[in-house]
């Protein structure tokens, strides 16, 4: 039966596809191109007349198309920032039209290494082509001309997806009013250039791999994609968190084994993220989306990070960063906004106290909240754009409320995070 929830829902959604580039392949940054080319996408809220009050989600490296609601009654769990799409919340469904889709070379719908290669019949597997952030935000594009949005409200993000967020406003300034890049950064470091390189030798070390050729019922490097996922996890996190959720405790035991089982909880918790990551993600899309992030260099083509940024001064800007956040720590977000200060952006910064570390944009939901609502706001007043009041009363669903799948650990919810 139908059950009524607080008005925090956007219900029942639906994953939708769009394809292009039938007849004329996309150029990719690499130099070679694809086609045909297919996003899965969401949508949340309604389009205003004046196609006015878009808002496009960008997902981190394991998310997807799936950011709010439920596909069915029976989902154990709603979309990656569910907390934060819906009625009432940070992206107010009553009043934004709020766009998620799933980048290309990923493996949630959109076309990536596991998609079927037209001219072989064979699933694509290395034979795909590298793609770029840049990449992944040229496709996006193709899909707002589809939906007939020539300037978007806001582009927002985190981690990856603040690093799309950044591109899009450089790569299409005149189609971008307001951009907020969360806990990401301008470029990849060094230091997170390893860690995609790390995850990345683990996939290839699974015998299973066998060159990206796995499919067709064939094993799977399952091993190889979880030990990358452990070690992933570890860096979204952070000490002060793993401390609190963890601490030394035990797991299904009263003293130590002395031998190679599990010991502590937060082996087990690592243990089952890396499990849990093997059944929803292609081991391909991710070395594919990895080397996209360490390939990310927003100054790339220009003289400097200022002079890419540049192009983009009418844009309003709200940037966040996390004082706990070690993968992308602040000197990332600062860099970025000292360059936007001095091309005289209007930027709105600020480095939030929080001991979730990388996955704190995930998870200091009050906190974010009234940031975005507040900085939207202003934008749409900044704007003028017409966006209708609708009181927040009850909505009326099918099914139950999620209650996490069980994980309440201080973890990416639903893959949302990087």
């Amino acid at each position: 039966m139908d059950a009524v929830k607080p008005a925090k829902s956007v219900g029942l959604v639906q994953r939708q596809y769009f394809t292009f580039a039938e007849d004329e392949p996309m150029p990719l940054d690499s130099g070679e191109s694809l086609a045909p080319i297919t996003q899965a996408y969401e949508t949340y809220g309604e389009l205003n007349e004046e196609h006015s009050n878009a808002i496009l989600i960008e997902h981190a490296l394991s998310g997807d198309a799936h950011a709010a609601g439920y596909h069915s009654s029976q989902d154990p769990k709603p979309g990656w920032w569910d907390e934060c799409i819906g009625p009432g919340k940070a992206f107010d469904t009553d009043r934004y039209f709020v766009v998620c889709s799933n980048v290309i070379g990923g493996c949630q719908g959109s076309t990536g290494p596991s998609s079927i290669n037209p001219g072989t019949g064979r699933p694509y597997g290395l034979s795909f082509p590298v793609v770029t952030i840049g990449d992944m935000v040229r496709a996006q594009r193709h899909l707002m001309d589809y939906l007939e949005i020539d300037e978007i409200l806001a582009i927002v993000g985190g981690s990856m997806g603040g690093m799309q967020v950044l591109q899009w406003a450089v790569t299409y300034p005149q189609r971008v009013r307001a951009a907020l890049p969360l806990a990401a950064t301008a470029r990849h470091s060094p230091m997170l250039i390893a860690f995609s390189e790390v995850g990345r030798q683990a996939i290839y070390a699974d015998p299973n791999w066998n060159g990206g050729d796995y499919y067709f019922g064939q094993p799977r490097p399952n091993t190889g994609l979880a030990l990358a996922r452990m070690i992933g996890n570890i860096t979204y996190l952070s000490d002060e968190s793993m401390k609190q959720k963890f601490g030394r405790r035990l797991q299904g035991r009263e003293r130590f084994g002395y031998d190679f089982d599990t010991d502590f909880a937060i082996e087990s918790y690592l243990r089952y993220k890396g499990h849990q990551f093997t059944e929803r993600f292609d081991a391909n899309s991710y070395l594919y989306v990895t080397k996209a992030l360490d390939y990310f260099d927003l100054s790339n083509d220009y003289d400097s990070l200022m002079d890419a940024l540049s192009r983009t001064a009418h844009i309003m800007y709200l940037v966040v960063s996390f004082t706990s956040d070690w993968l992308y720590p602040t000197y990332h977000s600062k860099e970025l906004v000292s360059a936007l200060t001095a091309v005289g952006a209007d930027v709105t910064y600020t480095d939030l106290q929080s001991t979730w570390g990388h996955d704190a944009f995930l998870l200091e939901v009050e906190t974010m909240t009234a940031l975005i609502s507040d900085f939207l706001g202003r934008v749409v007043a900044e704007h003028n754009v017409p966006l209708p009041v609708v009181p927040h009363g009850q909505v009326s669903v099918t099914g139950d409320e999620a209650d996490g799948a069980g994980d309440s650990s201080p973890s990416e919810t639903g893959g949302g995070s990087q």
